[in-house]
């Protein structure tokens, strides 16, 4: 009996359509046209051995269409776990865990046309000699701040990394224990000091740091005083600590380096700057730093990048320093930097074009707009469901702005077809995601990071939310 079943199993799936009749199948197959063929195969293999594992003695084999459509299932859920496109509906305009700040067309653009083909990276056109990757971001970066020198290279933490090494090496670096972070990913100052090979000295309290605390803990082995930018939060209350200008003349008096470590990369005046308390580049500069750091894909909306700034010496020390080549730039980093600086010339353009500043500065009047035009057309395609606009909250996002809430609109769904948490996690995992916050029971779509093209991809996965009725 035993010998009898196994051979009707055998039976059962030999009847499985061959890799051979498959791989054809999905040939003529318009979901499978933007594939690549080895993602093709293993999605189809994998169908067939789903299959074959759950089949019984008796079961019938499952068809081609079957398996054409698991393998697409299979295929989009490895689209999810690899890089894909996603619609930020949550607010948070610079969202860490979904890119931070999106890019200027002009710089989507730049990166394109470099990418395509060869490019002048470290070639100078009219002399014909080697060049200096990144040379230009380097000039536009001297204007808009009026520092005397500037180095580009991979993100802020790098940055860090690179001139606590490069000024600081064996030596004591004196930070207030108020600013001795630790940001997303495990990101924490005391070991990138570590790992720079600077001796952190820590001085006052979480609180409260006076500047008789650092010119007390100055002594022969101080090569730097460091202020760190709070990123992602903020002390208020009975807080104190000094200023850019008072540790740029302390600093000077004892002839120490002074870094300000400024994070979030302002780099022009702006009221909403001021009003939030988020440093600039050019007052630190002249407050006396002789170097500061920021990030590329914060406030200045442009790639990833760690910004260095400060006087010619100091900044040159850096860009000798071993471990600079190992944290460089690429070239389309270096496209898209060039030209979303290019546009900081123009402030009204640059207001209008880089999306992180055209989404912070956003007035209330047409955030409102936009919910109300989102929740008209989710109303008309979706009869059954009930969306209403509501006034509520977003933020900065990023390490930036933290404690600075900004009126927003959003659109509110109850779905009908699921709790709210559940149609979040559908949403999530839609064809396309969509992610959105939830509030009281509530999915919302704010405005205020949605654009007019994001509409027809929220419905979409709004269906098939819908769809499980």
């Amino acid at each position: 009996m035993k010998a009898r079943q196994e051979k009707v199993e055998r039976s059962g799936r030999a009847a499985l359509p061959s890799m051979t009749e498959l791989l054809t199948a999905a040939d003529g197959d318009a979901r499978f046209g933007k594939e690549v063929r080895a993602s093709v195969t293993h999605a189809l293999t994998a169908a067939v051995d789903e299959a074959r594992r759950a089949m019984g003695p008796s079961d019938v084999a499952p068809s081609v269409d079957a398996l054409m459509a698991r393998a697409h299932g299979l295929l989009g859920g490895q689209a999810r776990r690899g890089l894909a496109a996603v619609v930020n509906a949550t607010g948070i305009v610079l969202h860490t865990n979904l890119g931070r700040a999106p890019l200027a067309d002009c710089a989507i653009e730049a990166i394109t046309a470099t990418a395509r083909g060869y490019c002048n990276l470290e070639l100078d056109l009219e002399s014909g000699e080697r060049g200096r990757r990144g040379e230009r971001c380097e000039e536009l970066l001297r204007e808009l701040t009026g520092c005397e020198a500037a180095l580009v290279v991979n993100n802020n933490a790098a940055a860090t990394m690179l001139v606590l090494a490069a000024l600081a090496g064996g030596r004591e670096v004196i930070v207030s224990r108020g600013q001795l972070i630790e940001i997303g990913g495990s990101y924490r100052l005391p070991d990138v000091m570590a790992a720079g090979g600077a001796v952190l000295r820590e001085v006052g309290t979480t609180n409260r740091t006076r500047l008789s605390d650092y010119s007390e803990a100055i002594g022969e082995r101080t090569a730097m005083l460091m202020r760190v930018h709070p990123s992602n939060y903020r002390v208020v209350g009975f807080a104190e600590s000094p200023g850019a200008e008072e540790l740029g003349r302390l600093a000077r008096e004892r002839r120490v380096h002074f870094f300000d470590d400024l994070g979030s990369g302002a780099i022009v005046d702006d009221a909403m700057w001021r009003a939030a308390g988020e440093p600039m580049a050019r007052e630190s500069l002249r407050a006396g730093a002789d170097v500061v750091s920021f990030s590329g894909d914060k406030l200045l909306g442009g790639p990833q990048a760690g910004i260095v700034l400060g006087r010619r010496e100091v900044v040159e020390r850096i860009r000798k320093h071993p471990m600079a080549r190992a944290v460089r730039i690429d070239k389309l980093t270096v496209a898209a930097l060039q030209v979303t600086l290019e546009l900081y010339l123009e402030p009204e353009r640059a207001v209008r074009e880089i999306p992180t500043l055209a989404m912070l500065r956003a007035s209330e009047a047409e955030l409102r707009g936009r919910a109300e035009g989102l929740a008209a057309e989710l109303s008309a395609a979706f009869p059954g469901e009930s969306f209403e606009v509501a006034g509520e909250e977003s933020f900065a996002g990023g390490g930036a702005l933290p404690a600075w809430p900004m009126a927003t609109f959003v659109v509110r769904w109850h779905p009908t077809a699921v709790a709210a948490g559940e149609a979040a996690r559908l949403l999530r995992t839609a064809r396309r995601a969509v992610l959105v916050r939830v509030r009281e029971g509530a999915i919302l779509f704010d405005s205020r990071t949605v654009s007019r093209d994001d509409h027809a991809v929220i419905v979409a996965a709004i269906a098939e939310v819908v769809g499980r009725k």
